[in-house]
């Protein structure tokens, strides 16, 4: 057994008043808090569990902190989170950080530094910072690593994805995200899926050359599902067509430049 729940959750809706546990084995474990919020734009947030240590990755806006935090303590009590991934410095994406620093000053926020930047810009910058281009690697006390890939201008210039090792999902933030009314939680068709994601990648990442850039970073890891923070996760079965899209999409200055050589 390879630790994978996603495909028990395939063509299912869900029950939005309980967690969802996408992945356990080995006392290491991953759960979509995301919000239950009916819009196109809805957040995922996830919490990693490797045996006593938690990680949040992209908590959210500070609109569903309370909500977020709640099924937090369906899994552990909240102030036992150790540290939360921010994979770059949005609203809807980083915001809760004040709050949860509020909650617990302990917190360590993990970030690159150009995010880091702005973070402060939510309210508090009094907190313990680490940088994904110097600790490339997070190591739990188990010997688990999540791994760090650099995303530049995807769609921000300090944006980066996370790669967790022990059950090869990749927390991959912005990029493969979707915009869809008609939300499901794990993607059924992607041919279908790729129009919802061209709402959100034509518009918001930079180039071709910054999707194909990373795309090739990506391509050689064993990827076993793909974790947005908008839209739906993308299983196995979809991980190989999703890399290729990002290898071909035409986005951004592709499209506002086109007449440019």
């Amino acid at each position: 057994m390879d630790g994978s729940l996603i495909s028990l959750f395939e063509n299912k809706e869900i029950d939005m008043t309980v967690i969802t546990n996408l992945y356990k084995k080995d006392n290491h474990a991953i759960y979509w808090l995301g919000i239950d919020e009916e819009t196109a734009f809805r957040c995922n947030a996830y919490l990693i569990r490797d045996n006593d240590e938690y990680i949040l990755i992209d908590p959210g806006s500070r609109s569903y902190f309370k909500q977020i935090k709640n099924r937090v303590s369906e899994i552990v009590d909240p102030a036992l989170v150790n540290s939360i991934i921010v994979c770059h410095q949005d609203p809807d994406v980083a915001a809760s950080i004040v709050d949860w620093l509020d909650f617990n000053p302990n917190i360590s926020i993990i970030s690159s530094a150009r995010t880091n930047v702005l973070l402060p810009h939510y309210g508090n910058s009094d907190y313990n910072f680490i940088d994904i281009a110097e600790q490339k690697v997070f190591t739990f006390k188990s010997g688990n690593e999540l791994k760090f890939i650099e995303a530049p201008f995807l769609h921000f210039s300090g944006a980066f994805t996370t790669y967790d090792e022990h059950s090869n999902f990749l927390f991959s933030g912005d990029i493969f995200a979707a915009l869809d009314i008609e939300w499901e939680l794990i993607v059924s068709d992607f041919n279908e899926h790729i129009t919802n994601m061209d709402l959100f990648h034509i518009d918001y990442m930079a180039s071709n050359k910054a999707t194909n850039g990373y795309a090739q970073k990506i391509k050689h890891l064993p990827i076993s599902a793909i974790l947005p923070q908008h839209g739906s996760i993308i299983n196995s079965n979809f991980v190989n067509d999703a890399i290729k899209y990002l290898e071909n999409l035409q986005c951004g200055l592709d499209l506002l430049y086109n007449d440019l050589t």
